[in-house]
């Protein structure tokens, strides 16, 4: 084990955690799901896969708040276009 082992470890922890955090923040700031809902799907241990945390599918998805409507490509180039007239052409 060398010096930079020793040092380097509670630095990555922390990095992971300030990441963790930004991902959380932006999905719950774009989406419907609460921070407390989502972090406990993160770290639901009953239902891992492969440790990354709760996997949903389609529907499941949606009533969490995760997504708002299960579709294909076709319905969110239809959405898309939709917003864009909404907002006069002007999107972020």
């Amino acid at each position: 084990m060398c010096i930079y082992d020793i040092i380097g470890v509670p630095q990555t922890y922390e990095y992971l955690d300030k990441m963790q955090d930004r991902v959380v923040k932006f999905i719950t700031e774009h989406s419907q799901i609460k921070e407390k809902t989502f972090r406990d799907l993160m770290f639901k241990t009953g239902d891992l896969a492969r440790d990354i945390g709760t996997v949903l599918v389609g529907e499941d998805a949606v009533k969490c708040g995760l997504i708002d409507q299960v579709g294909g490509l076709k319905d969110a180039i239809a959405k898309l276009n939709e917003l864009k007239e909404q907002t006069g052409g002007l999107m972020q």
